[in-house]
């Protein structure tokens, strides 16, 4: 199992080195946990919905969930610190150094040249999730609705989410309805 130091070394990592926030983070540390053995690949969808539900930054509560996962509360606090380490040392330098810079157009040039980055980041382990995830032809049938509710007709995915908690209530009710039925 991993030790606090390791966890620390790599959610520090893992904020060091990742551009575009907390869905780009999602790969890195799938890819860092699981390879370590110390999750399995089935496990990280669930850990990715918990950080979605609760409110704070995605990567944080990524990062809070992994570690408590790993080693309990401890190994929340530290997985957390170091996922936002690296970025507040990088923005300080950044604001004492670069203040200046902001309108440079090299520097308006690089951010350009990174956001094709960022979304492919995203992208990726979206539908990797997506393909683990999806084992009926009705639960790709609702991930393509949802992706038309909330990126095209631009519907809030907490509408979404409530009427699927109430529908999914209802449906598991009715079911065990039945299966009681069957057994008497």
């Amino acid at each position: 199992m991993a030790s606090y130091w390791q966890i620390f070394f790599i959610f520090a990592k893992i904020g060091a080195f990742t551009i575009g926030g907390g869905m780009a983070m999602i790969p890195l540390i799938q890819n860092e946990i699981v390879k370590r053995g110390w999750m399995k690949d089935e496990d990280f969808p669930d850990i990715i919905a918990l950080s979605q539900s609760a409110p704070g930054l995605l990567a944080v509560n990524i990062a809070i969930f992994s570690g408590y996962k790993l080693k309990g509360t401890k190994g929340s606090i530290v997985a957390a610190t170091a996922s936002v380490l690296p970025s507040i040392i990088i923005i300080l330098l950044i604001a004492m150094i670069f203040t200046g810079y902001q309108d440079s157009p090299a520097v308006i040039s690089i951010f350009k040249g990174i956001r094709p980055v960022v979304v492919a980041l995203i992208a990726v382990p979206m539908i990797q999730m997506a393909r683990k995830s999806n084992k009926h032809w009705w639960s790709y049938a609702l991930s393509a609705a949802v992706l038309v509710l909330v990126g095209v007709l631009k519907v809030s995915p907490i509408y979404i989410l409530t009427v699927v908690i109430v529908v999914s209530f209802a449906a598991a009710k009715y079911i065990d309805k039945i299966r009681r039925g069957k057994t008497e």
